[in-house]
């Protein structure tokens, strides 16, 4: 993997090895907030799945990289069809680098926060079952009672955030509440929609795949537009094997 940008005294690409690749991706010190990144992979002409799945545009250095989101956060949000239709499970301790995160003063595992409006997360799932983490599972007002009931004797840690509609301001305060502010979100693109509709992403990781997938496919964002788009900062470019690695940052 090398570095593109910011470019190198000579101009000519960097090597990037772990330990410059978790100093490029690390999150701010001493946050007195949550602080979001989003994590998404789009092919070179926007495509944000391939049947379905995101891993088909996907590739080493990508995944190194969102390997990487996880270990260095307290909680990795994401929406419950994203959940659902990539099989998300609780993270294992194969799955994370403990050494690295125990050295950052981090717990052994994030949990899992899931954003479901109407909590259609069912108590079966492996989000529930198979983890050794609980759990956040944030749902507003609107869901049914006897839903989040159901969720919390699974064991899942339940969080109302918002009446008719999620709050995501409100879903934000209640991981701060848990001391969890470094998040590492990882779509699907309505809760990006309203991350960005909230002004509350301070962070873009995008890996643009070299792949053509074709039309049909939706965006990295749901949702409508924003009044004004949000200016971001283009803070560094990794390349490998023909994959770009951006990452933006929130801008002025």
């Amino acid at each position: 993997m090398h570095r593109l940008w910011p470019p190198s005294p000579g101009g000519s690409p960097t090597v990037v090895d772990d330990t410059a690749l978790e100093r490029l991706y690390d999150y701010p010190d001493d946050l007195d907030r949550p602080w979001v990144q989003v994590n998404f992979v789009t092919s070179a002409d926007g495509a944000v799945a391939v049947d379905g799945h995101s891993a088909g545009l996907s590739g080493p250095a990508d995944k190194k990289v969102f390997a990487l989101g996880r270990d260095l956060a307290d909680v990795v949000l994401v929406g419950w069809g994203t959940a659902r239709d990539e099989g998300y499970r609780g993270l294992k301790r194969t799955e994370t680098r403990t050494d690295r995160r125990l050295r950052r003063g981090l717990a052994e595992l994030p949990p899992i926060a899931v954003v479901t409006p109407r909590c259609s997360v069912p108590p079966d799932s492996p989000l529930l079952t198979d983890t050794a983490v609980p759990p956040i599972v944030i749902t507003t007002g609107a869901s049914a009672a006897a839903d989040r009931a159901a969720l919390t004797a699974a064991g899942a840690d339940v969080v109302v955030a918002g009446g008719r509609e999620l709050d995501p301001v409100a879903a934000l305060a209640a991981l701060d509440e848990r001391g969890l502010r470094r998040v590492c979100c990882e779509g699907g693109p309505r809760l990006f929609g309203d991350l960005v509709a909230a002004d509350l992403v301070d962070q873009l990781c995008l890996t643009v795949a070299p792949l053509l997938a074709g039309g049909g496919i939706g965006r990295i964002t749901g949702g409508g537009p924003v009044p004004v788009p949000r200016r971001l900062a283009l803070a560094s470019v990794l390349s490998d094997d023909g994959f770009l690695m951006l990452r933006y940052r929130r801008g002025d």
